[in-house]
């Protein structure tokens, strides 16, 4: 069968299901209709839009009812679509910021807890050091003196306040051994 390259009898070939002249409808038209659709979303974006439009296209082929040129129905089917691909990228947008914003406050809110939690059991667990572990190590890591400074003050040897503090630091991660991956967590 020859055929008439004008869209009507296109159209009325393809309302027969002829696939051949879809097939020729679509060569004719996809370009354009991409590049048209680029005018308004990613050409990947574009591209989908016009095979959704073509493959609508068939589908409706025995109900379908044009009351315009062919070219301008196609034309505005992209149109649509495009128009569509744009709001859904604007709602998934702003639902990845809301949900992010909402899991950053969570975190932030999680972490304020955690870090409340933790300070209340560092202090606990220097508390429970014994007197001598626990004045050394204060002096060094809250006050930032020197083990010389220390020795000064206790009447004791830098070496034995180095021996304080060490015991004080594995008394400590002993202690806090189930804190460590919180620990973790907020120095990273």
């Amino acid at each position: 069968m020859e055929y008439n390259y004008e869209d009507t009898s296109l159209l009325s070939a393809i309302k027969n299901g002829d696939e051949r002249a879809f097939d020729v409808l679509f060569r004719k038209y996809y370009s354009m209709l991409c590049a048209y659709g680029h005018k308004f979303i990613e050409l990947e974006d574009a591209e989908e839009c016009v095979q959704d439009a073509f493959l609508w296209l068939w589908e409706n082929k025995e109900v379908l009812v044009i009351q315009s040129s062919l070219s301008s129905y196609l034309f505005a089917i992209v149109h649509h679509r495009a128009i569509n691909r744009i709001n859904q990228k604007e709602v998934k947008s702003r639902i990845e910021n809301y949900f992010c914003k909402e899991m950053q406050s969570l975190i932030e809110d999680t972490n304020f807890y955690h870090i409340k939690e933790l300070t209340v059991r560092i202090q606990e667990a220097v508390a429970a050091l014994p007197e001598s572990y626990r004045e050394a190590f204060v002096m060094h890591r809250f006050k930032d003196m020197t083990y010389k400074e220390i020795a000064e003050v206790l009447g004791v040897s830098p070496k034995t306040v180095d021996y304080r503090i060490q015991q004080a630091l594995k008394l400590l991660r002993n202690d806090l051994k189930d804190y460590l991956p919180l620990l973790l967590t907020f120095l990273t």
